[in-house]
């Protein structure tokens, strides 16, 4: 696993770097020994899912919508039948949870993996 950690981290430019399966997001799951879909799924979605089931809102569901509208807030209120201010306002509240960077290329590419993964084990 160690060797796959580093040659995972040689493709994907961090030459130099150390990090283990399970500090490498996605690619972590597919490298690594013990395939720990819900530890990803914690780190990558954990506070959007911990918020939804303590205020029994639907920010994942937004989530989804949004990613599956290619990020089109008029498609996702549309999709959803809320307003698009509501979008943006649980968009803000994700960005809250997950940190300002939720919506960069790689993050966004983590995000839209674990909410498949997640679907698939509800």
């Amino acid at each position: 696993e160690a060797q796959r950690s580093a040659d995972a981290l040689i493709a994907l430019g961090r030459t130099g770097d150390g990090a283990s399966a399970g500090e490498l997001g996605f690619v972590g799951l597919l490298i690594g020994d013990d395939r720990d879909v819900s530890g990803f799924l914690t780190s990558a979605l954990g506070p959007v899912l911990d918020y939804d089931a303590r205020r029994g809102t639907t920010l994942v569901k937004t989530l989804e919508d949004y990613f599956g509208t290619g990020c089109s807030l008029s498609k996702t209120a549309e999709r959803l039948h809320i307003h698009v201010n509501t979008v943006t306002q649980r968009l803000d509240r994700i960005g809250r949870l997950l940190g300002e960077d939720w919506q960069t290329p790689n993050r966004a590419l983590e995000l839209q993996l674990a909410l498949r993964l997640h679907r698939l084990s509800r």
